[in-house]
């Protein structure tokens, strides 16, 4: 081989070698709405936190709830998703490959607004309750509070109105007493008077809010992928954490709101790091547990489940063991 064809056989071997630094893998992420709840994924996409770990994400708004996004995954029209736990759980029980691999929030991000007259929840008997539909996790959460109370559903009158500004429009009218309400409406609903009855995040109630998921096929092919991704999404929680201002840029950005909407951004915002986010965030067992306790009624194959068939926290603590998200709050 003569001097001129080593340079050029060298050349190539660097050039292939930087190709193979700067690959990125794909994954789409689908959103089960455009909200403040999604902050972390938002910030990890758009700080380079996904790439990074040599991912290359799409992140897609499916909408529709957790229902949409659970059956994109299961089509293999994302590879990830943030859904609601119930959703995930009932997919799981028909038969669906579906796993939570991380949470978002592990407890339910809503709160029972009120009247002011009604200070008690004996107050709130034969009262006209708003959610946003039967089966959606504000109707799911208002059972949850109920049952907290000694109370049933027959205890109130529940009125479906569609979505949280709906709720609080009725509220003002008078067309009910009470709505579950969550972010930012119920910072809303604050500003405006009314009580706060219950605040889902005050209690000891787990409730599969919003998790991460993946299929376990998806898994077995591509442990690393998944592991690298987990890895940009808990970098995404420490930034948010430790660079709110910037975070809070990010995500207003991304939701197209105006100065007058930024105070409950932030609010929105200061609760998740608060109360919600965690370091290293694991899905709750417990949530499992209540939601399989809550649908049971309507699926035997429920009652005897064992939570743990619903989760593979494998990745998170193999990110765990690593040492890498405590490098994330060194400082």
């Amino acid at each position: 081989m003569n001097r001129k064809t080593s340079v050029c056989a060298i050349t190539v071997l660097f050039l292939c070698i930087g190709w193979r630094a700067m690959a990125q893998d794909k994954v789409r992420m689908g959103l089960s709405s455009v909200s403040g709840l999604h902050t972390a994924v938002w910030v990890a996409e758009t700080k380079g936190l996904f790439r990074k770990h040599g991912i290359d994400p799409e992140v897609i708004v499916t909408g529709q709830g957790g229902t949409a996004g659970i059956s994109a995954l299961i089509a293999n029209d994302v590879q990830m998703v943030n859904s609601a736990g119930d959703v995930l759980v009932a997919a799981s029980l028909r038969g669906g490959d579906t796993v939570m691999v991380a949470s978002v929030v592990n407890k339910g991000l809503q709160r029972l607004i009120t009247k002011p007259d009604i200070k008690t929840p004996a107050d709130l008997k034969g009262k006209r309750v708003g959610v946003t539909r039967i089966g959606a996790v504000s109707h799911s959460v208002l059972l949850m509070m109920l049952q907290r109370w000694n109370m049933s559903v027959n205890d109130v009158q529940v009125l479906q109105l569609g979505s949280s500004p709906s709720m609080l429009a009725s509220l003002d009218k008078g067309g009910i007493e009470g709505a579950v309400v969550t972010i930012p409406s119920m910072f809303v609903a604050e500003d405006r008077g009314y009580r706060v009855l219950l605040d889902m995040a005050d209690t000891d109630i787990y409730y599969l809010h919003t998790m991460v998921a993946t299929t376990r096929q998806y898994i077995k092919n591509n442990r690393d992928k998944v592991v690298r991704f987990l890895k940009g999404y808990v970098e995404g929680i420490a930034f948010v954490k430790h660079n709110k201002q910037e975070s809070l840029d990010i995500v207003k950005k991304k939701l197209r709101i105006g100065p007058e909407q930024e105070k409950n951004l932030e609010r929105s915002i200061d609760l998740l790091i608060a109360k919600y986010y965690e370091s290293v965030p694991y899905p709750s067992l417990r949530g499992v547990e209540t939601v399989l306790g809550f649908i049971e009624k309507d699926n035997p194959k429920a009652k005897g489940a064992d939570p743990k068939m619903f989760v593979d926290d494998s990745l998170l603590r193999e990110i765990e063991a690593s040492g890498f998200v405590k490098t994330l709050y060194q400082r």
